[in-house]
């Protein structure tokens, strides 16, 4: 089982609307190593942390379970979609998605200030500079202490 890190911000989709759907695509990602890290590292059944990114207080909200394989964004075919992009093709799709699946809400976030105090959580990337990722592996010892918390 691998762990994963997968930031959304909260005005787009938040841990509140995973917990209505239960499962949803996680569509929209638009970086080269953030699609393949879902194409080529990602199982169904890794866990993850639901991160909002982009709002007043950004942290660690949920979690949530990788509930598919990796399949083409039909968002990018779609010219009306926002993240439609023309290069990519049904037949040759450059972007990807995978669902996942709710399992919990935190009763209380860990904000990235929080995280930072933590010396048991150097090196995770979500912590290094210039990190803007928006999908990243997250070691298990650094997801077994922020589970603790």
């Amino acid at each position: 089982m691998k762990y994963w890190l997968m930031k959304n911000e909260p005005d787009a989709f938040s841990i509140d609307d995973l917990a209505t759907v239960k499962i949803e695509p996680w569509d929209g990602i638009r970086n080269y190593q953030a699609r393949n890290f879902m194409r080529d590292d990602m199982s169904i059944g890794d866990k993850a942390f639901f991160y909002h990114s982009s709002c007043k207080v950004p942290g660690i909200v949920g979690l949530m379970e990788i509930a598919s394989e990796a399949y083409a964004d039909h968002t990018a075919f779609d010219p009306n979609e926002h993240y439609y992009d023309p290069k990519s093709k049904p037949d040759n799709p450059t972007w990807i998605m995978v669902d996942v699946k709710f399992i919990s809400k935190l009763d209380n976030p860990i904000a990235l200030q929080a995280l930072r105090q933590y010396p048991q959580l150097s090196g995770m990337r979500l912590l290094q500079k210039g990190n803007r990722l928006s999908i990243t592996p997250v070691e298990k010892k650094h997801w077994d202490f922020i589970y603790a918390l």
